[in-house]
């Protein structure tokens, strides 16, 4: 008796997961899977529930009799029991698998047998303020350990290798150290026969294109986006791109964003500031100047009619500061703080007229028999920090000269009983 083919159901889902068309390949499959596996993988910090669905989605695909089934009948069907089911193995497991792990040695629970993690690569790059302000891309070279394609990472022709006789396999070895009677010291330290990794290859079995290392090095160009808004000390991250292993989850590749000085602009969040000194006709009579901005438009700056400008007073303008990350379409202010320059001296005739149009002295007339009273000073310039800097010196000094007189200690004894 035959039974009713099932109700076609959804049949483009997995593809969706690991974006790619329903006619991909298996190598379009695998290179897809590799990469979003890397990325969600839970041991990086990725999504555990993506990281099982990428798996589900990869198990079905790769196995042509699933595929075809999926195809035609959708999830649905494998569900119901077409092709001996999808999706029921440990994610985990299929991860292992696909790197050339053995997904069912060693016995244990999945959480065992996971790879380690290999370290990640952080890379300093250097961008100017006009480089975040605009958005860039830098393609940036770099080598890195590959595992070899001739030997799988296996460093030998036939796949095979040894345990380690120096370190029966551990990878360590214990050294002692005799630092003097009934004392010594232990110190652990990679095996020099193995390089720390408990396994020895024959020479005569050795991989060619690696010499037994099972990684070659490989040059590797990335092309780093920077962009509209980001800040001094972002990360742009590369998953899966660092040093390969054997039996390895590959780190990532970590660009850490370094903001250089820029000589006219200063950044604080998304504003930007400029420091802008007028001379003190401009700041009584007016002024207008051109700023030239980081992405090279010209800002006409110029004062209202009467306006006065006073010393360390600040000026925004709305919408000319930085771009805001991921929404570069806002942005926040630009401010303009201004210096006044003074003149250093007037002459008696130029005081007599600027004193025609300028607001009139203070009221306060001294008479002659208050003067008579008052004893005569004379100012002198200052540099106040230059004078406090030289003032907490000498007390330094003072302090240090009496620490060092005899009966200083026994003063200081007194003083406190």
């Amino acid at each position: 008796m035959f039974g009713r083919a099932p109700k076609k159901s959804n049949n483009t889902k997995y593809y969706e997961i690991l974006g790619v068309s329903n006619s991909a390949s298996q190598d379009d499959l695998k290179k897809a899977y590799r990469k979003a596996a890397i990325k969600n993988h839970p041991d990086k910090g990725g999504d555990p529930e993506k990281f099982k669905e990428l798996a589900q989605a990869y198990e079905v695909l790769s196995d042509p009799e699933k595929r075809e089934i999926y195809d035609q009948y959708g999830e649905d069907a494998l569900k119901e029991g077409m092709g001996g089911g999808g999706g029921g193995h440990d994610p985990f497991d299929i991860f292992q698998s696909f790197f050339g792990g053995n997904p069912f040695g060693g016995g244990g629970s999945s959480r065992g047998r996971r790879q380690r993690r290999g370290e990640d690569v952080v890379h300093p790059l250097k961008v100017s303020l006009e480089d975040l302000f605009n958005g860039t891309s830098k393609k940036l070279s770099l080598s890195r350990n590959a595992i070899c394609s001739k030997c799988k990472g296996k460093g030998s022709k036939s796949g095979a290798s040894m345990k380690c006789s120096g370190c029966q396999g551990s990878g360590i070895k214990v050294s002692i150290r005799h630092l003097g009677p009934s004392m010594i010291q232990q110190m652990q330290h990679a095996c020099n026969e193995c390089k720390g990794t408990g396994e020895t290859i024959n020479d005569k079995d050795r991989c060619l294109q690696c010499k037994g290392e099972k990684v070659v090095q490989e040059k590797k160009v990335l092309e780093v986006i920077v962009e509209k808004g980001m800040q001094n000390g972002q990360k742009i991250t590369f998953p899966g791109e660092a040093d390969e292993a054997p039996d390895t989850v590959t780190g990532d590749i970590v660009f850490v964003l370094q903001q250089k000085e820029h000589p006219k602009f200063k950044r604080k969040g998304d504003d930007l500031f400029v420091e802008h000194t007028l001379s003190l006709t401009e700041a009584l009579c007016g002024f207008q100047f051109i700023l030239t901005h980081l992405d090279g438009r010209q800002l006409l700056i110029k004062s209202e009619p009467g306006e006065v400008i006073k010393p360390d007073q600040y000026k925004g303008i709305n919408d000319e500061g930085m771009p805001m990350y991921q929404r570069s379409f806002m942005k926040g202010k630009l401010y303009i703080h201004f210096a006044v320059e003074f003149p250093d001296t007037l002459s008696p005739e130029q005081c007599k007229t600027l004193e025609t149009v300028l607001p009139p002295r203070s009221s306060v007339q001294l008479t002659d028999m208050e003067l008579d009273e008052c004893e005569e000073t004379t100012l002198h310039d200052v540099n106040i920090e230059e004078e406090m800097r030289r003032k907490q010196a000498q007390a330094q000094e003072a302090y240090d000269e009496d620490e060092d007189m005899p009966g200083g200690a026994q003063r200081v004894q007194c003083a406190q009983q």
